[in-house]
């Protein structure tokens, strides 16, 4: 194989991974008007402006809320479901911690948990599973198409897996993103982060916006 075509193969399989698990990837680019440039490594592809958007869900109440009724301060956003074994669990205690870590800063943030498993998680599963993890986390269902456009818009792979009943798992991308009243999503988080990387770079954010 050549140079050439070993590079457009290399190229091709990134695009394609990007494609299936809807990783929203950084590029090393050189910051232009980009008010928070300081707070990350690099640039989103497509622009930070091409994740995240409105949506319609329900809360723990059974109220139908939309994005602007749930985000009204620096927000961190996950997608997952309440009957994930480990990986969610594990997640959404390392984002409430990283909210204690900003309250003792003086920064005010709001974790929000969406589930991708509307079948088995009504308000009220979510409305226990959110008090249970922390005292502001807000829990989020809705229609399959509701979950689907929220999920759409994020770029969140999910995918529940062949089982019987009601005991299966769901497949799903693991990122948590930080999205600003007003201005929309800035940022992603992997799993690695810690809670105190997290809380440095959502203050960053929190000072810029």
């Amino acid at each position: 194989m050549t140079e050439k075509m070993r590079r457009l193969v290399v190229g091709a399989a990134v695009v394609v991974l990007a494609g299936l698990v809807g990783v929203p990837l950084y590029i090393a680019l050189s910051p232009t008007n980009d008010p928070f440039a300081a707070c990350r490594n690099g640039q989103i592809a497509g622009g930070a402006g091409s994740i995240g958007g409105p949506f319609t869900l329900v809360d723990g109440q059974g109220r139908a809320v939309t994005d602007k009724d749930v985000i009204t301060e620096p927000t961190l956003v996950y997608f997952g479901y309440t009957s994930c074994p480990d990986v969610c669990p594990l997640d959404n205690l390392r984002n409430s911690e990283a909210v204690d870590i900003l309250e003792e800063r003086g920064i005010s943030v709001t974790p929000i948990f969406i589930t991708i498993d509307p079948d088995r998680d009504s308000a009220q599963v979510m409305a226990d599973y959110a008090r249970n993890m922390h005292p502001k986390m807000i829990g989020l269902t809705g229609t399959p198409d509701q979950i689907r456009q929220a999920a759409q818009a994020y770029r969140v792979f999910y995918r529940k897996q062949d089982g019987g009943g009601d005991y299966y798992l769901v497949d799903h991308s693991t990122f948590t993103y930080l999205v600003l009243p007003g201005t929309g999503f800035v940022d992603f988080f992997r799993r690695e982060t810690t809670a105190e990387e997290m809380a440095d770079r959502v203050a960053c954010y929190a000072g810029r916006s």
